[in-house]
This record gives structure tokens, sequence and C-alpha cells, in this order.
């Protein structure tokens, strides 16, 4: 596979990942109040000592995919008096996890123009760092109340995968985003692919919320195997007191949220594949899988020629 003229990777040194799958989330209509990108911000982001986890090792050019007069450029200007242009910004970065997968992360904005010409780019990468598997984060506004833990909603249209992991195949009819758009062609090229989705509060889709952040990180995490540290419960305390005070003098709204948190109750003791056996099933796929797959310059990964059979699947809205 050429690689397109809008992605500049560096991979030259970059010594063999260990079984990388890929995330992916993207500011926009499947992102509200930025939970999936946040999300990806604590897993690739510097850790609490302000150390960074991550390398940069490429970036999608911005130029061809946006609208400047709908995602404009913001200036900014630093301690040296002088000024920078800030573009939207789509960096692909590798995470050495020391565990059984590494982590390349793709955290940008869901482009406006020529999704084709941007999926092939995500495909490139893939192709290059011997990618196994694509996750895919996003957050939409759901029936859900803000004192308790959102739920993750995951699928997969790879059957293996939806066996494996016990996820249900996408059922999602829609207008769909970049990543439903990247679902498809995935499953096209036969590489497996994950959806993870949090709900929001929808009835406090402004402001933050770390909880819903705790929830997809942890989710993440059982999924892949891979351990991610997150602790925001300082966060998560501050937000339910801000978000608490916000409908404390909606007597409506306060019974409403308080039907909601009995109804989640309720449903929370039904039981769910625990995280430990998510993560188990995944590693047992991509063993299998890995065995069918070609040698990759910078990952030990597939092969243009031999990619594995099955694959993750659109359908989805975004993740």
């Amino acid at each position: 596979m050429s690689e397109p003229a809008e992605l500049v990777l560096d991979v030259e040194g970059l010594s063999a990942l260990t079984a990388p799958v890929l995330l992916i989330a993207l500011t926009g209509l499947f992102d509200v109040a930025n939970v999936a990108t946040t999300a990806l911000d604590y897993i690739a982001g510097p850790d609490t000592t302000g150390r960074e986890r991550s390398v940069v090792v490429g970036e999608i050019d911005p130029d061809p995919f946006y609208d400047f007069t709908v995602e404009r450029p913001t200036v900014e200007i630093l301690d040296d008096d002088e000024r920078v242009l800030n573009w939207p910004s789509n960096v692909f970065r590798v995470v050495r996890t020391g565990a059984a997968h590494d982590l390349v992360v793709l955290s940008g904005v869901e482009p406006h123009l020529r999704w084709g010409g941007f999926v092939r780019c995500i495909l490139s990468v893939i192709d290059q760092l011997g990618v196994l598997t694509v996750v895919t984060l996003g957050s939409t506004a759901d029936v859900t109340p803000h004192t308790r833990m959102p739920l993750v909603v995951g699928s997969t249209s790879d059957r293996a995968l939806a066996s494996d992991l016990a996820l249900a195949a996408p059922s999602y009819q829609g207008i769909t985003g970049l990543v439903g758009v990247l679902h498809t062609a995935l499953e096209t090229a036969g590489i497996p692919s994950v959806s993870l989705r949090v709900g929001v509060p929808h009835y406090l889709a402004m402001g933050e919320h770390p909880r819903a952040v705790t929830s997809l990180v942890l989710h993440t995490s059982h999924v892949v195997g891979v351990p991610l540290a997150i602790d925001l419960r300082e966060s998560i305390d501050s937000w339910d007191e801000a978000h608490s005070a916000s409908i404390a003098e909606d007597d409506k709204l306060r019974r409403y949220v308080e039907i909601l948190e009995a109804e989640y109750d309720r449903r929370a003791e039904a039981a769910v594949t625990p995280g430990e056996d998510l993560a188990a099933s995944f590693e047992a796929f991509l063993r299998e899988d890995d065995g069918t797959r070609g040698e990759h310059p910078a990952g030990g990964g597939p092969g243009e020629d031999d990619a594995p059979s099955g694959d993750d699947s659109d359908g989805s809205p975004d993740s």
C-alpha cells in the first residue's frame, strides 16, 4: 500500500511493536462532551508526574480535510511573544505498554471533507505499523444518571470477536460519522475492529463527565488486556457537586434523575461478562489470528496480502 500524500509517518528507527492495537477517537457528533477524546488523552498523554507515555510517529495534513470556516484554527501567544497557529490536529502516537499489546493512538478531529482519503491515511498507518485490531471509542447522549458509572456498549461485526468477547453485532441504522465509514473500510480490508461507546447523561450534555471518561478507559483496558491507570475521583466528586447543584432547583428533573437511578440499579443486577473474561477472550482471538498474518516492517503484524479474514463493522454511529 503506497503512503497517501496527506500522511506523514516516520517509522525509521522505530523498533517492532508488540501485537499493536489501534485506538481511535475523533471529536464531532459522536464524541459528546469530548468524553472519548479525553479518554484517549489519559491513555496516551503524560502521567501524573508529567512523564510522556507516548511518542508521536505521524500526523495527517489537515489542509485537504477541513472547512476552516467551521473548524477554525486558533492563535496562541507563547511566553516569548511568538504567535503560533494551531490547526486541527490528527496525530498518531505509540504507547509502549510493556504488556501483551502496544498501543497506537489517534485522537483527533472528525474531518469535513474527503472522508475516503482520510480513511486511506488510517489504513496506511495500520499497514505500516502492523496493527492487528482497531478499537474505536465514542460517547453518546444517553438515558443514564450522572450519579452512576455509565455503561459502555461494545459491538463488532467480526464473528470471532463477537463470540469471544460476547459482543453484539452492530444494529444502528441512520446517519453516521467518519468512524462508521472507517468500520466499513476495515471490514472490507479484513481488519478486525471493535466499537466502544459510553453514555453521557442527556440532561447534562454540557460540562465535563469524568465518570464517563473513567468507565470508557477501564472498559478499553479490559477489552484489549492492557493495564490503563486512571484516577479521577477528585474530578468526579467536584463535577458531581456541580451537576447536582445545577438540577437542585428543578423538582421535576430531580425526580427524573431518581427514576433513572432506580432503573440503573435494577439493571446493574443483571450479570454481564466480567472484564477479565473479555480481556482473556481478546488475547485468545489475537493469538489465533496472528498466525495467519504476515510480517510487517515495524510491527510483527499483518502483511498487506495476508490480512485476517473477518472484521469489525460499520453501522455503529460513531465508534
